[in-house]
């Protein structure tokens, strides 16, 4: 399975920080954000990655080539504009080759278990696979519904009603796609792929979602970019369960 990481962002809650890197190359103990999810991807056995590219993005694609040194295989996808992820993603469709997909946020730093996450999604016959989180604050963040079947109803308030007992969860920013749901997205138009997944639960199709218990964190604010540098050195997430950390470091910090 091929794999895609949104870093075309703004980064603008952590200004001044990203006015001269792009989110996705802040460090975290040392190693930039990105880094610690492509060594996650590679010890779950993804070797092809494309990487979306906007605000300073060629210091992205400075720190990490083509992927050679991490054993991986990365190519590029520069918006101009910014696409969003619906836009975003469906600019890279071909890469995909018609196949499923995963697609993860480069300003995310969390630990899960990747190939749990594809095996769910294959053995289940979905059509999307939405990595969900239980959270107090789960509304502010933007409200996911499941049912006891792990099917999605409901995004926002948007979807399916149902008479069963649902669940509330927020989306993580992981997920896996067959690339058949980018067909209503338009191309090089700005917007959302949730509105494609909502679509899809709207045609009955299977769109599941699979609860992360690990570490997670957006590192959306500085306080929460704080407290990721505290998380690494109390060891609450640590490069050294991603295999060889020797490769951690970009040539760039």
């Amino acid at each position: 399975m091929k794999a895609m990481i949104l870093a075309a962002g703004l980064g603008t809650r952590l200004r001044p920080l990203t006015n001269s890197i792009p989110k996705p190359l802040l460090p975290v103990g040392g190693t930039p954000l990105i880094v610690w999810n492509l060594l996650l991807l590679r010890r779950h056995g993804f070797r092809d990655v494309i990487i979306n590219l906007h605000h300073l993005g060629p210091l992205i694609e400075h720190a990490l080539g083509d992927g050679a040194r991490f054993g991986m295989r990365i190519t590029y996808s520069r918006e101009p504009v910014i696409l969003g992820t619906g836009g975003g993603i469906k600019q890279v469709e071909s890469f995909f080759n018609g196949q499923p997909a995963l697609v993860l946020n480069g300003d995310t730093l969390f630990e899960m278990d990747l190939s749990e996450l594809v095996d769910f999604h294959h053995a289940r016959e979905a059509a999307a696979t939405l990595v969900l989180r239980e959270d107090p604050d789960a509304a502010q963040w933007g409200l996911v519904e499941i049912d006891g079947d792990r099917r999605i109803l409901r995004i926002n308030g948007k979807g399916k009603e149902s008479r069963e007992e649902v669940f509330p969860r927020m989306f993580a920013g992981i997920h896996v796609l067959h690339p058949r749901l980018l067909r209503s997205v338009p191309a090089g138009q700005p917007s959302s792929i949730i509105d494609a997944y909502l679509e899809a639960i709207a045609r009955d199709e299977l769109v599941l979602g699979f609860d992360l218990t690990g570490y997670w964190s957006d590192i959306g604010t500085p306080e929460r970019y704080a407290q990721a540098e505290r998380d690494v050195a109390t060891r609450r997430i640590s490069l050294a369960a991603r295999n060889d950390a020797s490769l951690a470091h970009s040539p760039s910090q």
